[in-house]
């Protein structure tokens, strides 16, 4: 019985006419019901068997397929991010990780949200409204953490070139070369940007390879505007929503900080490019 548990945990429930995206212990007792193999077990002992063949069939991880380049250019390219993070920048560079944070929708409540009292939790209406949405775009300097942000409603290439124009002005005059570190997206790499980019000289752009966005630091920073700014969504509408996120990135800037990134941030990419390019 062990053994066919196994079989059917290692197959996708498709493969056997179970329509589920993944199996677990509940779905694999009844399956070995439904098949016969048992009269009856519980979840839990299902639980226990797999626990002895370290089988949870019930996760899942992302990964990317042998046809994705890992050759010599997807190397260079790591080297090149990890080059600009990592080195001791000339007085007249400084370094920007730039991207998007897309569909910040306000969620309006119909209640007011109530704050949390002794021994109560804080209280948000279930029920909520739509009014529209913003796109944050946002560039991270990697060595001091400072933030410079743009919400805009759209996010296209005149939208990105506003943003630009934005870094263009509030970026200190001295900085003569800015390295912009950005991901792949057609946006980034339209005519209109690269009509812009011919005529503004100090910004040069560096492309991670794709499938690579934990490269960018700006993501990180995200991450944590996503936690502390939207774990609670009740804004009342898109002005609103404007104002309290360019608050949170003043607040923010006040004090910024950088994240830690060192040459053994890349080094198991590396090391899994080099035994292919050694193979």
């Amino acid at each position: 019985m062990a053994a066919h548990l196994v079989k059917i945990a290692c197959e996708r429930p498709d493969a056997v006419g179970r329509s589920l995206s993944q199996w677990d212990c509940r779905e694999l007792a009844a399956e070995l019901v439904g098949q016969g193999v048992v009269r009856t077990i519980s979840p839990d002992s299902v639980r226990r068997i797999l626990d002895g063949h370290r089988l949870k069939p019930w996760r899942h991880h992302l990964w990317i397929g042998d046809k994705t380049p890992r050759d010599q250019a997807f190397a260079d390219a790591v080297r090149e991010v990890c080059d600009l993070y990592t080195r001791a920048l000339l007085p007249f560079e400084m370094v920007l990780c730039v991207d998007e944070q897309t569909n910040l929708q306000p969620r309006p409540r119909r209640q007011p949200t109530r704050a949390a009292l002794p021994g109560l939790a804080a209280r948000v209406e279930h029920e909520y409204g739509r009014c529209g949405s913003l796109n944050l775009f946002a560039a991270l300097d990697t060595r001091s953490g400072r933030v410079y942000a743009r919400l805009s409603p759209r996010k296209r290439a005149d939208d990105f070139i506003a943003f630009l124009e934005q870094l263009d002005r509030e970026l200190p005059a001295d900085k003569t070369l800015v390295h912009v570190v950005l991901d792949n997206l057609r946006v980034h790499k339209s005519k209109k940007v690269k009509a812009w980019l011919a005529g503004h000289p100090r910004f040069v752009f560096h492309h991670p390879p794709v499938h690579c966005s934990w490269m960018n630091q700006v993501e990180q920073w995200f991450g944590i505007l996503r936690r502390k700014r939207f774990g609670i969504n009740d804004f009342a509408d898109l002005t609103q929503l404007s104002e309290r996120v360019l608050r949170f990135v003043e607040q923010w800037n006040q004090k910024a900080h950088a994240f830690s990134w060192t040459p053994q941030s890349f080094q198991k990419i590396l090391a899994k490019c080099e035994s292919r390019l050694a193979a």
